[in-house]
């Protein structure tokens, strides 16, 4: 295991060793992790994992002897403000982004996937995107909505890979000094989202499937 800035901290180590079952994913490795060092927990929805130097989702599988790192947000724009992930969304993640004692309106959106669609019922959804440009697209909206709305800070993460109905596909949430230029700025981040951001949506029926925007 590597660590690095704040997860080095936390750890108190640069590297160590770690026994894993055979068989084992990333999110068995995290597991473990926390369970040995349980100040990384609040820092794991901000973490993203390396694997013998490559980036790899919660599935993806651990190797004996293979080389595993926590990588911080690296320096500069936003970090951990806007993103798009392959994990399930906690709303606590964007409420904490842009908390603060200056900020006296926090207004949250939470979209979470539906059940049916025009009368057919939806098995699963799947989420693609363009991971590097919609982060880029999602920061854009919070300096647009900062722009408009002086005092105005925004979080947006949005998940990808396979979803079921009742699981979130996106939080957003809006913080401003006071309540009216919050509840502006969730509103415009909801709507902007559906507009420019690269990210796709394919439903599964028990008849069919469709990628929104593309079907009948």
């Amino acid at each position: 295991m590597l660590y690095f800035a704040a997860a080095r901290e936390r750890t108190g180590q640069a590297r160590e060793a770690l026994d894993v079952p055979e068989g084992a994913h990333v999110r068995d490795v995290l597991r473990l992790l926390t369970e040995k060092h349980p100040a990384l927990a609040p820092l794991l929805p901000h973490l993203r994992v390396a694997v013998d130097q490559e980036f790899v989702g919660p599935d993806s599988p651990v190797r004996e002897g293979a080389e595993v790192a926590l990588i911080p947000p690296v320096a500069g724009g936003s970090p951990g403000r806007f993103l798009v992930v392959d994990r399930p969304l906690r709303l606590d993640e964007v409420v904490e982004a842009v908390s603060g004692e200056a900020y006296g309106g926090l207004v949250t959106f939470s979209g979470s996937v539906r059940n049916q669609t025009k009368g057919r019922r939806v098995l699963r959804l799947e989420y693609e995107a363009y991971a590097p440009m919609a982060e880029k697209k999602l920061a854009e909206i919070g300096a647009e909505a900062a722009a408009q709305w002086p005092g105005v800070r925004l979080s947006i993460i949005h998940r990808v890979g396979t979803l079921h109905p009742g699981e979130l596909a996106v939080v957003i949430a809006a913080a401003a000094p006071h309540r009216k230029e919050a509840f502006r700025g969730c509103e415009h981040a909801i709507e902007r989202l559906k507009q420019d951001v690269p990210i796709w949506k394919k439903e599964f029926f028990e008849d069919g499937e469709v990628w929104v925007g593309l079907g009948p």
